[in-house]
């Protein structure tokens, strides 16, 4: 019995290997300010599951990595549009 209680957690402590890293790069077409990456990148962060952000003012974009059994696209929309810049997806990959 104990074999078997100790397969089970090793399987539900493995679970996270099962997630895929996806990349998403989100346009971001009302940052204006200097301040705006520093918003953004914060607000994703605190989505769960998020991995890695890098925001680009210039390009007016977050490239954005996470797990995929965490989080999604629309969760990280949801987070950018509720520190008020909506965003959208420009293109998803697997890394």
């Amino acid at each position: 019995m104990h074999k078997i209680a100790i397969a089970l957690v090793l399987t539900l402590g493995s679970l996270s290997t099962w997630a895929k890293p996806q990349t998403v790069t989100l346009n971001l077409p009302t940052m204006n300010c200097a301040m705006c990456p520093v918003t953004i990148k914060k607000a994703l962060n605190q989505v769960t599951g998020v991995t890695k952000v890098e925001v680009s003012f210039e390009h007016k974009q977050a490239v954005v990595t996470f797990e995929d059994t965490q989080t999604s696209a629309g969760k990280l929309i949801e987070a950018t549009t509720n520190a008020g810049y909506p965003s959208t997806v420009v293109e998803t990959e697997t890394p």
